[in-house]
């Protein structure tokens, strides 16, 4: 609901294509109050024309235990598949690790990107302990990257991994940690969304091969 008409064009799109099975379709809920957040969840399912989502997050904690309270009860009642919290600033990483202990989640949204690595491991690792999946926010530091390889030529080895942009770089090196489940990446641009997806194809960098990326930004 933060995102202008992102919500209604989402589902326009996918009602004209008749895509509504072949998609993951997630949005989150930003208010306080149990009644102003139904009715905020109410319109968001009517703006993407789906009575069923995959996942509700709880967006930056905002009053998130009344929220998860409407949540597990929509999951009881099959209206959504997954519930979850989400936060943008790494400040926030010590609520949420003690919401993850406490709570029964699905989902965790947080900042992981080669510019932002903020995400410890031991994070990490408590959300795949707990079996709950991470998201990886910013997996391209909201663009801020680019800015730091501009002109600058991948490194030779990319393409042990199958790397073509710098994107894809930055991109493989968040989708190879054993505990994402997926990373998103925004863009307007239909030329950085085809170049974006082809971080998830051929291979991932193994754990040495994720060091010698992090030298290697670093000495950037």
């Amino acid at each position: 609901p933060m995102y202008g008409a992102s919500e209604s064009v989402v589902g326009d799109l996918l009602h004209a294509g008749g895509l509504r099975n072949r998609c993951f379709l997630a949005t989150k809920v930003w208010t306080t109050g149990e009644r102003r957040g139904i009715e905020q969840m109410e319109a968001s399912l009517a703006k993407l024309r789906a009575g069923r989502l995959d996942l509700m997050q709880v967006h930056n904690l905002v009053d998130w235990r009344t929220q998860l309270r409407t949540l597990r009860s929509w999951k009881e009642a099959g209206r959504i598949r997954y519930l979850g919290i989400t936060h943008y600033q790494q400040s926030a990483i010590e609520d949420v690790a003690a919401i993850v202990k406490a709570e029964s989640l699905d989902f965790v949204q947080l900042n992981l990107s080669l510019d932002e690595p903020g995400v410890r491991p031991d994070f990490l690792r408590l959300c795949a302990d707990r079996g709950v999946a991470f998201i990886a926010n910013r997996p391209l530091g909201g663009g801020g990257v680019f800015a730091r390889v501009r002109g600058t030529p991948l490194p030779p080895w990319a393409g042990e991994d199958d790397i073509s942009s710098w994107a894809q770089f930055c991109l493989k090196w968040v989708l190879a940690h054993p505990e994402v489940t997926c990373a998103i990446p925004g863009t307007g641009n239909p030329r950085h969304l085809a170049d974006n997806l082809g971080a998830a194809r051929g291979r991932l960098p193994d754990p040495a091969g994720r060091t010698r990326m992090e030298r290697h930004w670093r000495s950037l």
